[in-house]
């Protein structure tokens, strides 16, 4: 009787046991998180450790820059939510959720296979407010080889990740007697296109991508040459075919600002300077329609070809700060003077022709959602047939006709046919008709075809909705 109450003791033992052990790993994290508290409690007693603080303000009272990117980049560790007490806020984004470290609590990082600890501890600065200081607590067998390159590393990782919070911002320049407070006014830059929006050939895609990621790693690189950390784009072709689109997209990939020139608003070449000197590092120089300006400056402004040469690679551009990306636009890059194309002062050319059919594909999925169409046959055909229609154009006629596919497909292929025959025939039917010569009834041939394409232009002008430019592109370098 004794030996089997025995057995049922033992075994009653030996099932809590189990029970016990099965708990254990099926809420390893508890078990992991007891056996690392005690581990690091061990390793506490074992090694000497240093301590550097990084107080929130600095002797003069002002802000301490480098307690703002410690403070960044610990709030960007994953070891954040180990830590017992943490901060939830709501991000920018409405479904976005920001952690921050707690007052008087910890938080670990590894760098370079060490393992350091930083702090958040808060102290009394004066009778009315509080003090905040990041303390760093490291091995001393480990201070000489990480710890310079850790607080490196902390500075290039809270600067790209202030880069990517930061608001982008388009800026424009206001008239020489407007300028009080400053020659600069922006506003926040939320042009909706990007590389994943705009239509453009893949590998072209690829490479501008490729261009300008090869450009933001070339600091050092450019500064062994001897050369201002900048690069320069001229974006040529007919108004419509998605240029400023093309500008947007890059703003957003690089996460720079925009400053837009309007060089009718400059009154010499010595304010162009001016304005090149106001303008800050990591930007998008544009001046649209460049061949427009050179044909048109005599009207309204004294800037010569010598300023804008002088703004595209002079002493001022190269000494107003590193990190910027300058882009020309204009629409007949014949007219313009070759002295502005030579290499040096523009580094690729980008060429943005009008639509062709393989550009058509690409619009009809992005604003109709068509990967096929019974209709595409003869859209090809109309484009090998020389129709002339921009991306804008092809856009806006879309938009107005997004509910029914089918009938957007119909007043493309009737707007590229009006287009062509216009193009073929207008010019000689009107210059008859107006010499008292030639054919009248060609004339009013042409008369109601202008009024066919008029009708499809007020149909898509009456649409609130502003178009959108998607390009196809060829660039050169």
């Amino acid at each position: 009787m004794f030996s089997i109450i025995t057995s049922l003791f033992l075994l009653l033992v030996l099932i809590i046991f189990s029970f016990v052990l099965v708990r254990l790993f099926l809420y390893r994290t508890a078990l992991i998180y007891v056996l690392k508290k005690w581990l690091h409690w061990v390793e506490d007693r074992v090694h000497v450790y240093q301590f550097f603080k990084v107080p929130e303000l600095n002797e003069n009272s002002q802000e301490n820059q480098f307690y703002r990117k410690v403070f960044t980049y610990l709030n960007s560790l994953a070891s954040i939510e180990d830590s017992d007490f943490t901060n939830l806020f709501a991000g920018r984004k409405s479904n976005d959720i920001v952690l921050c470290l707690d007052d008087n609590q910890t938080v670990h990082d590894e760098f370079l296979g060490a393992r350091v600890s930083w702090k958040n501890e808060i102290g009394r600065g004066n009778e009315k407010s509080c003090t905040r200081t990041s303390v760093l607590r490291i091995k001393k067998k480990d201070k000489r080889r990480i710890l310079r390159p850790y607080l490196q590393h902390i500075h290039k990782v809270s600067d790209e990740i202030e880069q990517r919070r930061r608001e982008m911002r388009l800026f424009m320049n206001t008239h020489s007697d407007h300028h009080r407070n400053g020659r600069w006014i922006s506003v926040p830059f939320t042009h909706p296109s990007s590389f994943d929006t705009i239509v453009m050939d893949s590998d072209l895609k690829n490479k501008v991508k490729s261009d300008l990621e090869s450009f933001l790693k070339s600091k050092q690189y450019y500064h062994r040459l001897g050369r201002v950390w900048k690069r320069s784009f001229l974006l040529y072709g007919p108004s419509g075919t998605g240029k400023s689109s093309f500008v947007a997209a890059m703003a957003k990939f690089l996460c720079y600002d925009v400053f837009d020139v309007d060089l009718f608003r400059v009154t010499d070449d010595s304010d162009l300077k001016m304005l090149l000197l106001q303008t800050t590092s990591k930007s998008i120089i544009v001046i649209e329609d460049l061949d427009r300006f050179m044909a048109e400056k005599e009207k309204s402004t004294t800037v010569t070809l010598s300023g804008v040469l002088n703004f595209m690679d002079g002493l001022v551009s190269s000494c107003c700060g590193d990190e910027r990306v300058m882009v020309f636009t204009l629409n007949n890059k014949e007219q313009i003077d070759s002295s502005i194309l030579r290499p040096g002062r523009i580094d690729v050319h980008i060429h943005f022709p009008l639509c062709d059919f393989n550009s058509f594909k690409s619009l009809a999925n992005n604003y109709l959602g068509l990967k096929d169409h019974k209709l595409f046959p003869q859209v090809e055909e109309v484009f090998q047939g020389g129709a002339t229609l921009s991306a804008a154009e092809i856009g806006e006629i879309m938009i107005a006709n997004r509910n029914s596919p089918s009938r957007a497909l119909r007043s493309v292929i009737t707007a590229a046919r009006v287009g062509r025959r216009l193009s073929e025939s207008s010019a000689a039917e009107f210059s008859g008709e107006l010499g008292g010569g030639g054919n009248k009834d060609g004339g009013v041939l042409a008369i109601k075809e202008i009024r066919k394409l008029y009708g499809i232009l007020r149909l898509r002008s009456s649409n609130k909705i502003g178009p959108s430019d998607h390009e196809s592109t060829q660039i050169v370098k």
